[in-house]
């Protein structure tokens, strides 16, 4: 794909700020930065999505926000619930991290349960609530993440996600989303952590990425002016 323009490049961005420690005017920056460079989406920790959604409404920018960060470990009743608070709280699209043991296990049934359940809640909504898994690719074995993506696929949740970035083991990789295109062929794909650089987002667009989850997403368009980069 061939990306025109710095606008174009914005529009796959998910401005990002999920520190623990993130400040309601940190919170308030990122908005008006995802306002001023006209970002897709803003993606913060469930405590600030009425503020945001506040700061944004009006705009083309979605709120976002993350489902059992980092872990994945909580029950399906607790991310249903979750998922509920943040939706009727103002958020736009949800990214829920998937149970990594049920992935690890290759236990299908609890791992399409999760999924299964929260798209139910996101997509009885009118517009319809976004749903991204998170597979947290990094920390899996070639076949985990085929399975991960092939059960998120057949439950038809709208991305798949590569990483938290918050785990040990690393972020995003072009090759994973190459491989989460593959194996979840009617899912988009949200390449997340490490992304840093203008270059470094564009390989991932080339890729097959359709967003890209980044706290650098300023630095990234600034790259971008500086650089004249394009994507083949």
């Amino acid at each position: 794909m061939k990306i025109a323009d710095e606008k174009q490049l914005a529009g796959f961005i998910d401005h990002t700020l999920l520190s623990a420690t993130a400040t309601s005017e940190q919170i308030k920056k990122l908005c008006e930065e995802a306002k001023e460079y006209d970002f897709c989406a803003v993606s913060i920790n469930q405590r600030w999505i009425p503020l945001a959604a506040d700061l944004l409404h009006g705009t083309r920018v979605k709120v976002g926000s993350v489902i059992s960060l980092p872990l994945g470990a909580d029950s399906t009743n607790i991310k249903v619930a979750a998922t509920k608070d943040a939706i009727f709280a103002g958020a736009d699209e949800i990214d829920m991290v998937a149970d990594l043991a049920a992935i690890i296990d290759g236990d299908q049934r609890y791992l399409a349960g999760q999924i299964g359940e929260a798209l139910k809640i996101c997509h009885s909504m009118r517009p319809p609530v976004t749903l991204k898994v998170i597979i947290e690719a990094a920390a899996l074995t070639e076949q985990q993440k085929k399975f991960a993506c092939q059960t998120a696929d057949r439950c038809d949740a709208d991305f798949v996600k590569t990483s938290t970035g918050m785990h040990p083991a690393g972020g995003a990789t072009v090759e994973d989303v190459r491989l989460m295109k593959q194996y979840a062929p009617h899912c988009k794909v949200k390449a997340a952590g490490g992304i840093r650089t203008a270059k470094q987002a564009l390989e991932f667009i080339e890729a097959g990425a359709d967003r890209l989850g980044t706290s650098a997403g300023v630095q990234i368009i600034e790259d971008f002016r500086l650089g004249h980069l394009t994507c083949r």
